[in-house]
């Protein structure tokens, strides 16, 4: 197995594949209620398709395969796709990230395929504000679906939450304790400049250090070494072995021990969240002139070329920064 590993020594282990632009909910950090400007159903990688790059993928050093969406459960095949990377040949871990709203019906089929583990978003426990984040009530299906999820045997499952000023801000210790009580990972994410409605504040961001500060008035945090490359910092709680996470991504970059590619819905290679630039595997995945070995080879070149490609960090903190042109929900979270 050859090893993805950038000039800068990190080795690349982990891909996240989106398999929609699509989703089900609308919340404010991420597209406007409104929102339409949808990927081209005619540009979307088909399951053969996807499986040929997560094959080439696993065959040169990818170990764990995160799918993403938009909200991947809307996706017809979706235990499909997770029964056939758990059938690979070295198969890499499956996970995955959703609003949880079908995990009622999906749940237990997708652990008897392969899913390992999950992170569900959700940022408020009260109803009302649930609607008014996410233009949807939907709350109790979201918390019915984690149930699903536990009993179905998926472990661990992670929460993640992003916290805005003056609409849930005031909610970190709060959903701490539910998530404590209900045997949950609990993970902040701080606000990215990704959404498609463009409402990205730096000013009026809650940061890691204020949501820490808030975590702190009601619990006894202490850091947890060895972080490796996760992109979350984790605490202990009250010097017990549960923990909740921070991801920093503006305030604290953790670039320097990114091990993550990411596939688009419609075959486009990331090496960064916030790239500007991508490499095109649908062009060559449908390309009349290779055959399927020069196909597995010139993808497996893009792999390698991607990732020689990776600058040392996302420079979001930089002044020439731009904000990519594809949305969160466009890229894959």
């Amino acid at each position: 197995m050859s090893s993805l590993t950038d000039s800068y020594g990190r080795k690349h282990r982990d891909l996240r594949v989106s398999l929609t632009d699509r989703c089900s909910l609308r919340c404010a950090y991420c597209m406007p209620h409104d929102f339409s400007d949808w990927l081209k159903s005619e540009h979307l990688l088909n399951t053969d398709e996807l499986m040929t790059v997560v094959s080439v993928a696993v065959a040169v050093g990818i170990e764990e395969i995160r799918l993403t969406g938009g909200e991947p459960l809307l996706r017809a095949d979706i235990v499909e796709i997770v029964s056939r990377i758990s059938a690979l040949a070295n198969a890499p871990s499956v996970s995955l990230t959703t609003n949880g709203l079908r995990l009622v019906q999906l749940a237990k089929p997708l652990a008897e395929a392969g899913l390992q583990r999950i992170n569900v978003s959700l940022d408020t426990l009260d109803r009302s504000r649930f609607m008014a984040l996410t233009h949807r009530d939907r709350i109790e299906d979201v918390f019915a679906g984690l149930h699903a999820a536990r009993e179905a045997g998926l472990a661990p499952i992670k929460i993640n939450s992003v916290l805005l000023k003056d609409i849930n801000d005031d909610e970190a210790p709060s959903l701490l304790k539910w998530a404590l009580a209900e045997g949950y990972s609990l993970r902040f994410i701080e606000q990215m400049p990704l959404d498609a409605g463009g409402i990205w504040d730096r000013a009026t961001m809650v940061t890691a250090d204020a949501i820490l500060a808030s975590l702190s008035e009601e619990f006894e945090l202490a850091p947890v070494p060895g972080r490796g490359s996760s992109p979350a910092q984790e605490f202990y709680i009250n010097g017990t072995q549960a923990t909740v996470g921070i991801i920093a991504s503006v305030t604290e970059p953790f670039c320097g021990a990114c091990d993550r590619l990411r596939l688009t819905s419609d075959g486009q290679l990331r090496s960064c969240l916030f790239s500007l630039e991508e490499m095109d595997l649908r062009k060559v995945l449908r390309s009349l002139d290779y055959s399927q070995d020069q196909i597995t080879q010139e993808l497996s070149d893009r792999f390698y070329k991607a990732v020689a490609g990776k600058l040392p960090g996302h420079g979001i903190n930089d002044p020439s920064f731009i904000q990519p042109r594809r949305p969160m929900s466009a890229i894959g979270g």
